[in-house]
């Protein structure tokens, strides 16, 4: 019975750290979100539109009164062992009278 309780142990353990690896993995590369002061802000959801593998994702929403958010996903593309090619992600803003204000 002790067996199975430190094993049991030990997975839970091993879980736990996994997770702060791998968020401290985002997080030092970038590819975590982006901090929110005070968590304040809108945080509808986005309109995601999935492209190929090789090409970036899409997403848009709202983002105020008249205006549309636009943004695409990172690429890094593998050329060689030794070379990797990252494309940042590109945002942009533009007039579009469909979005209310929140």
């Amino acid at each position: 019975m002790r067996g199975l309780r430190a094993a049991g142990a030990v997975a839970v353990l091993a879980l736990a750290l996994g997770g702060c690896a791998s968020q401290q993995y985002y997080d030092e590369r970038g590819k975590a979100d982006a901090p929110v002061a005070g968590r304040a802000g809108e945080d509808t959801a986005a309109e995601v539109y999935n492209f190929p593998d090789g090409f970036g994702n899409l997403a848009t929403k709202c983002v105020g009164k008249g205006k549309r958010g636009y943004a695409t996903t990172k690429f890094v593309q593998q050329e060689d062992e030794d070379e990797v090619i990252v494309i940042p992600a590109n945002a942009v803003i533009v007039d579009d009278p469909r979005c209310q204000a929140p």
